[in-house]
């Protein structure tokens, strides 16, 4: 072979060697388990569609156009998100088995979002045996802050506890000398909001003193009973534990009894929607705790994370209302998912994604008031530890100057 032959020949074999050593080098950068690969991440997700919680089905789908209009513009790391989201009613039994087959049938990379105490306290254990993540959780309840024993499962929402002593705290500020009546959701979310209420008082061995409590079940047709019940205790404040349907149905009634006490209530049950279902006139003068920009007001109409919002609701979901704060919820969740997925670059492990969604410390959401971020670290599941207080004066909420923690 001439001389200038093998030259050339060693040229393109160095070159061959080269690029395959260099596409080996890039191809070990990439780590993949199952629900992962080159041009596809997999997200799993139930949430009721149906049911007794069917007004929280508006967050699923929401997240579904989001990620729809993600993979238009070319996925995230280029990769296409395939999101699949199923219906559980609310009910523990449907969300184990709509769990199980995304976590074994479809073999999601992650779960998120997923809604309700109930319905995924039945799956904790299951995946957490897995390992697959379970995270930002539509449920704020004391069980999800506890990375020792469920490092997997993370929360989405305020834990309960610590908004219920930020709560207690205002009230002995606002009136000391209070005489309390609470209506409480018969279940792990009522009873973590009124326990954590309630022991502040008693540490505080102030006047404040619970004198009337009444339950309800998610799925009672009414709660007017108890009401009526609550209202002739001689109650002057009013703690409003409940979601949805009742809370819509617990402010209309208070107005119907004429009862007008300091009205509390949780910041999950605050939404424009559930306000406007009960009559935003009947709502004037309630106060709750809140940690998110309201989706319909005014002075965050030229917010960029509100714009940017309606703009994926106007295109892709024109039949949900401008100021469904549930669905703003919704998206910013989804929104918060994809920074994790980012931040994941191409080691799509499992272990890694809940890495990068355990670190979101000073990481703002777009639906955070200015002030508020993440507070999750690999040892503190706790989502938001400070929360402003808001009074609503029949149009808006009126926010405390800066926020209170507790």
């Amino acid at each position: 072979m001439p001389s200038r032959h093998r030259s050339v020949f060693r040229t393109a074999t160095l070159a061959a060697v080269v690029s395959i050593l260099a596409h080996s080098a890039f191809a070990a950068d990439k780590k993949y388990d199952p629900g992962a690969s080159d041009t596809e991440i997999k997200l799993g997700q139930t949430i009721p569609y149906s049911g007794a919680g069917s007004l929280y089905g508006v967050i699923g789908r929401t997240q579904a156009a989001y990620f729809q209009m993600l993979n238009e513009k070319g996925g995230i790391n280029g990769r296409k998100i395939n999101f699949m989201s199923l219906d559980d009613a609310y009910s523990a039994p449907k969300a184990v088995e709509a769990t199980r087959r995304l976590a074994e049938q479809d073999e999601v990379l992650a779960l998120f979002g997923s809604l309700g105490t109930a319905p995924q306290s039945a799956v904790q254990k299951f995946l957490n045996s897995k390992k697959i993540p379970q995270l930002l959780l539509n449920t704020g309840a004391s069980r999800w802050n506890n990375p020792k024993e469920f490092k997997w499962t993370t929360p989405g929402l305020p834990i309960y506890s610590t908004e219920g002593r930020i709560i207690a705290r205002y009230l002995m500020q606002a009136r000391p000398n209070a005489k309390v009546a609470i209506l409480y959701q018969n279940d792990e979310f009522g009873k973590d909001f009124m326990n954590s209420f309630k022991e502040i008082l008693a540490e505080a061995g102030g006047s404040a003193k619970v004198i009337a409590e009444a339950s309800y079940d998610l799925t009672d047709p009414t709660i007017d009973s108890q009401l009526i019940n609550l209202a002739k205790s001689g109650a002057d404040t009013f703690f409003n534990i409940s979601t949805g349907k009742a809370t819509s149905q617990s402010i209309r009634k208070v107005a119907e009894l004429g009862w007008k006490p300091l009205h509390l209530l949780v910041s999950t049950s605050s939404g424009r929607s559930i306000i406007n279902a009960a009559g935003a006139e009947n709502a004037k003068g309630i106060v709750a705790m809140t940690y998110t920009k309201e989706v319909g007001s005014e002075k965050w109409k030229d917010d960029p994370d509100v714009i940017a919002f309606q703009e994926l609701r106007k295109k892709y979901l024109p039949n949900v209302d401008p100021d469904n704060t549930i669905a703003f919820q919704g998206y910013s969740q989804g929104v918060t998912m994809a920074e994790i997925l980012r931040r994941c670059g191409d080691d799509l492990t499992r272990e890694n994604v809940l890495k990068h969604a355990t670190n979101l410390e000073g990481y703002r959401a777009p639906v955070f008031l200015p002030g508020i971020t993440y507070g999750f670290t690999p040892t503190d599941y706790t989502t938001i530890k400070a929360l402003y207080v808001g009074t609503f004066n029949g149009t808006d909420w009126d926010l405390s100057d800066k926020p209170v923690s507790q």
